[in-house]
């Protein structure tokens, strides 16, 4: 942890209640709409900001107005806005759903940097809605400087919504409270297949209670179904409060679109009257772009969701797409596999940017686990594993030659971070006990979900050598958060030492889990 006075502030704005604080805490309108002819006064934009893709010298931050208006953005290196940085940003309107994002650049490295946005009518600058605050700390650049983050996934599924009794989605605030630099969501950040009910009798005769909204009534079809889906979460105001004072990293997996999709997929599901998932698809991506601030899904950028996010010289984080360019699924079994998970297009990508990292730490932020076995069906597999103990096969020889690509390469500090099983556990790799042994071990990580069912933990496949250190899950599926069994993770990189600490927590503040990395190894 950097222990410097710049944190320190940011530390005491963050736990006692700041400007950033209060941001955009008033409950939103359960209507998406916007129609600008139907509202009289000044712009506002009660669904609070975002930071994401935060650097040591440049970030974007996110608004949505509930009408078209001018975004700007004023930045300051003090809560009190008396020297102030303005940023002018695009006019937000309903092609992205009265959503926009600014990019901030020439920013102090490691500082704490105090931002407001503020909505003016595109036609009278001077009429401008009320200010809505955020925080966030930039990256350091003295490699003595520490790092903290959190991750975890998983918001809002199997019908497990905000609930009131429970103050909305509690572990946020207690994620919030852990003040780290930044939140990796390692997918599944809404469950557009999942509808939400008023309420769910749990088996114990309990009542579980949802707020509600017309467009989580039905699995997620047109695109204003799918920008409804992101606007559900952004109800909770827990969520509002954590997206202002804790910059994101942002990646998709299956559950922005609907269950185990591929590309190509032709759907047999009767509550859908679309079937062709590409469709779908493409109007979840359409959503996530707006509703993200994410660095290469602006305008600008090159459309694409898998990145590298560079935190100072202790750490890179190396964003992966394990949805948009995979095969099929299938039972996994075939000899030769050029397209895999990744895409032959993101593999080379990975691979050359992994090779060019000079960062202590290089963390791959993965949606998907590597030696869990996670079925599609009776016959089918939808992650790497599939079961089969032996040599690499299926989507395993893409893994098996990025891995290759690893060792040879002598590219040191890579973790592994993913979510997606609903359960908790660490899981170490070793060539020693592995059918592929042309790799150094590493170490993945899973944490999650978030607010959704818990799900019993799945096998092991044995080809790369997993070894569970630790797990904690559910003895059924699809457990209530009532019942326990939310987690998430978190690492700490100490600047004097470069040790990468990883503890696995349970929501309600409990260390299950605590591992310790010396930096500057191949494998650990």
């Amino acid at each position: 942890m950097a222990q410097g006075s710049g944190r320190d502030v940011g530390r005491r704005a963050v736990l006692h209640g700041g400007a950033a604080a209060s941001a955009a805490l008033a409950l939103p309108t359960l209507s998406g709409a916007a129609p600008a002819q139907a509202l009289a006064g000044r712009p506002k934009a009660r669904w609070g900001v975002q930071a994401g893709d935060v650097t040591s010298s440049s970030g974007l931050v996110w608004v949505r107005s509930d009408r078209p208006a001018r975004m700007i953005v004023e930045t300051s290196a003090t809560e009190s806005f008396r020297k102030v940085r303005r940023s002018l940003g695009p006019v937000v309107g309903p092609g992205t759903d009265f959503t926009g994002t600014t990019a901030l650049h020439g920013l102090p490295p490691g500082e704490q940097v105090h931002y407001r946005v503020v909505l003016a009518d595109p036609d009278d600058p001077r009429r401008t809605g009320e200010p809505v605050y955020g925080t966030f700390r930039t990256a350091p650049v003295r490699r003595s400087d520490g790092v903290r983050f959190l991750w975890s996934g998983d918001l809002a599924g199997q019908g497990w919504g905000i609930n009131p009794d429970r103050g909305g989605y509690p572990i946020f605030e207690e994620m919030r409270r852990r003040n780290p630099d930044f939140f990796l969501c390692s997918g599944d950040n809404v469950y557009a297949d999942g509808p939400i009910a008023p309420s769910v009798t749990l088996p114990d005769g309990r009542i579980w209670r949802n707020v509600t909204t017309e467009e989580k009534s039905k699995v997620a079809e047109s695109l204003a179904e799918f920008r409804g889906n992101f606007r559900y979460n952004l109800l909770d105001e827990q969520l509002r409060r954590f997206n202002a004072q804790v910059p994101g990293i942002v990646q998709w997996d299956d559950h922005e679109v609907l269950n185990n999709w591929y590309p190509g997929e032709i759907l047999e599901d009767p509550r859908y009257s679309e079937k062709r998932v590409d469709v779908l698809a493409a109007r979840a991506w359409r959503a996530f772009s707006e509703y993200y601030p994410v660095s290469t899904l602006r305008p600008n950028g090159d459309g694409r969701v898998h990145r590298v996010v560079r935190h100072g010289p202790l750490l890179d984080v190396f964003v992966l797409d394990m949805r948009t360019y995979r095969n099929a699924n299938s039972p996994g079994r075939q000899p030769e596999e050029k397209q895999g998970i990744l895409g032959a297009g993101q593999l080379a990508w990975l691979k050359r940017e992994l090779s060019r990292s000079r960062a202590t730490w290089k963390v791959i932020a993965s949606d998907m686990p590597l030696g869990l076995v996670v079925a599609d069906g009776t016959t089918d597999f939808e992650a790497v594993a599939q079961a089969d103990p032996g040599a690499p096969l299926g989507r395993e020889l893409q893994i098996a030659e990025l891995l290759r690509h690893i060792k040879h390469q002598r590219i040191t500090g890579t973790v592994w971070l993913t979510a997606d099983v609903h359960y908790t556990s660490a899981q170490h790799y070793d060539p020693s006990r592995a059918a592929f042994q042309d790799f150094a071990p590493f170490w993945e990580f899973v944490s999650g979900p978030l607010n959704a069912g818990g799900f019993p933990a799945v096998k092991l496949d044995g080809t790369f050598g997993p070894e569970q250190s630790f797990v904690k899950a559910p003895t059924r599926a699809n457990v209530s958060p009532l019942e326990g069994g939310q987690y998430y993770g978190e690492v700490d990189i100490d600047g004097p030492s470069g040790e990468l600490t990883v503890r696995l927590r349970e929501e309600g503040g409990a260390v299950l889990f605590t591992k310790v990395l010396q930096p500057g190894r191949v494998g650990q």
